[in-house]
């Protein structure tokens, strides 16, 4: 149960959303549409978490995905539907306002 938990918690290598943005990435707020209109990012696309599974037509499977939430909860769900719907290059950005302060759009 702790190394499940510790796994949980683990940093993982540094992703350079930067990067990611200039290959294309998509980028995919899974909040509420209430939540993304009081702030987003900008061109962020908003797919509330439970309406995801029947609209993954709206995102591109050949290019890279960041999902962001408030939290990096409901972002780390979002990741794991996508990866197990066949998007193979997918990354959990967290919190929006954290993740935009990680980019320079």
């Amino acid at each position: 149960m702790f190394e499940a938990i510790k796994a949980l918690f683990a940093q993982g290598p540094q992703i350079n959303f930067e990067e990611l943005l200039k290959k294309g990435a998509q980028i995919i707020d899974v909040r509420t549409p209430g939540e993304f209109q009081g702030g987003h990012i900008k061109g962020s696309v908003n797919i509330p978490l439970d309406t995801l599974q029947r609209q993954l037509g709206k995102i591109k499977k050949d290019k890279p995905v960041i999902t962001c939430c408030a939290s990096g909860m409901r972002s780390g769900s979002a990741s794991g539907i996508l990866q197990s719907s066949g998007y193979k290059e997918v990354y959990n950005g967290g919190g929006w306002t954290s993740l935009q302060q990680k980019i320079s759009r």
